[in-house]
């Protein structure tokens, strides 16, 4: 049986990843060159479909849940609300960082400020988003869950996996990642 809190520990590395090169095309537009709209809406495709859906699925349908019931709303039902609203500002910076591409590409030049707002507000709370989830959720969750639990979030997590590999996911989120770090290096 998989460990769910390994693999979603990969997924933030892969994240993180992608934030990096977010935050390089960022730089790109405030030097004033072209903006790159094609890698953005591959950016934009990645964060919805792999971090958004594919990752925080599994945080907020199985893990977060579990922990609710397991633990206890008392314990961490405030964390838990504060990870959740962090994803929630998320899907609104990618949602005006995409307005903002698109009022760009109609002609609307001072929307680069708010492509780069969008792209570095995002990554600058995505990055430490994730760390408050490794250092702190996560390892909560493993030292607290009891073992039934556990091994009912590694097995719905593990389902959710194998679903995605159908679909080849992950391959194709890791090497869209793997692409855009050669040509943002």
């Amino acid at each position: 049986m998989a460990d769910a809190i390994e693999l979603m520990m990969h997924e933030h590395k892969v994240t993180k990843r992608a934030l990096s090169v977010i935050r390089k095309m960022s730089i790109a537009v405030m030097k004033g060159e072209e903006v790159p709209y094609e890698d953005f809406n591959r950016v934009i495709d990645f964060i919805r479909n792999y971090t958004d859906k594919h990752h925080h699925g599994k945080e907020e349908d199985i893990l977060f849940k579990k922990m609710r019931e397991d633990i206890g709303e008392t314990l961490v039902g405030a964390p838990i609300s504060g990870m959740l609203v962090e994803h929630d500002f998320g899907r609104f910076y990618v949602k005006s960082l995409e307005e903002a591409l698109e009022r760009v590409k109609n002609g609307d030049e001072d929307s680069r400020v708010d492509i780069i707002a969008n792209a570095v507000g995002y990554a600058d709370l995505l990055n430490r988003h994730i760390d408050k989830e490794d250092k702190v959720i996560y390892t909560f969750a493993k030292r607290s869950l009891k073992e039934d639990a556990m091994n009912y979030v590694n097995e719905a997590c593990e389902k959710l996996e194998e679903e995605a590999l159908k679909e080849k996911i992950q391959n194709k989120y890791e090497t869209m990642v793997e692409e855009l770090e050669k040509a943002w290096q």
